[in-house]
């Protein structure tokens, strides 16, 4: 009897300590798999025919969308925990568009937007070998999915809304979380679904977005992360209200991920 109720204490335990580890807020993961994916979609439909070669060249059969969460996948290899500060960029609260263009410029650390400019770089130079500009593929891919996810341009303070903790449907979540994966989800699309419904860019959408430099779209990314935070309040409780409000938000900073990447690639292969 003893024996039993000691497996059914180190059952519960282990249950204990695996919710817990589900919980915990992850800095580095932006968008959730489905995100990623749905950004990288919509720059497939945008490409040129010769940045899809390009494309091709590197990546062979697999696509955009499948390569989109490679980044994410590989925090599973020790080797490449190296890449952890890559995902995101803190931006202080109260910035104008000067002051975040201005911590781009001084901040020299590993950081999203920092990385998107160096894998560019290397995607663009003629000598980088066949494996730097698959990582470098890869990691632009994922990178500018991160940077137009708002709460990656968030604040150092509570870990990008890690620590603004809330719940969603019933169900213990923080803000972060929110945005990376249970907001996107609640819409019940696949992703090629949702690229499909929302890859409508008005004419003045595109002309606007299509001039935007990498810093433009970390900017319009910390305006859209100053809304979220002007919406919310700790231990709020998130459901149909939450969504109707900001779905449209959602989906725009999807789009503009989309059309960034697409840009890029377009300007490294034309």
């Amino acid at each position: 009897m003893n024996t039993k109720k000691s497996l059914i204490t180190t059952g519960y335990k282990a249950i204990l300590i695996l919710a817990v580890i589900l919980y915990l807020p992850l800095n580095a993961g932006a968008w959730g798999m489905l995100g990623h994916r749905i950004v990288a979609q919509v720059a497939e439909s945008h490409l040129t025919n010769k940045a899809r070669k390009g494309v091709k060249d590197i990546l062979g059969n697999e696509s955009l969308a499948m390569a989109s969460n490679w980044g994410d996948f590989i925090k599973s290899d020790p080797t490449y925990d190296y890449l952890y500060n890559w995902h995101f960029v803190n931006l202080p609260e109260g910035l104008d568009k000067q002051g975040v263009f201005d911590v781009l410029d001084t901040e020299k650390g590993a950081n999203v937007y920092n990385k998107a400019l160096e894998m560019t770089a290397t995607l663009k130079n003629k000598q980088s070998t066949a494996d730097q500009k698959l990582l470098a593929m890869r990691m632009l891919i994922h990178l500018v999915g991160d940077l137009n996810q708002p709460m990656h341009t968030a604040r150092k303070e509570d870990l990008g809304g890690n620590k603004v903790f809330v719940t969603w449907f019933g169900e213990k979540s923080n803000l972060h979380r929110v945005w990376d994966e249970a907001l996107i989800g609640y819409q019940q699309l696949s992703y090629t679904e949702y690229a499909n419904a929302i890859d409508y860019p008005s004419a003045a959408q595109l002309g606007t977005w299509k001039t935007y430099s990498l810093k433009d779209y970390v900017y319009g990314s910390y305006q859209a992360c100053n809304k979220i935070y002007a919406n919310i309040k700790p231990e709020e409780k998130l459901s149909y209200k939450y969504n109707f409000e900001f779905v449209g938000l959602l989906n725009e900073q999807l789009l503009k991920g989309g059309i960034c990447l697409a840009s890029i690639l377009n300007d490294i292969y034309n």
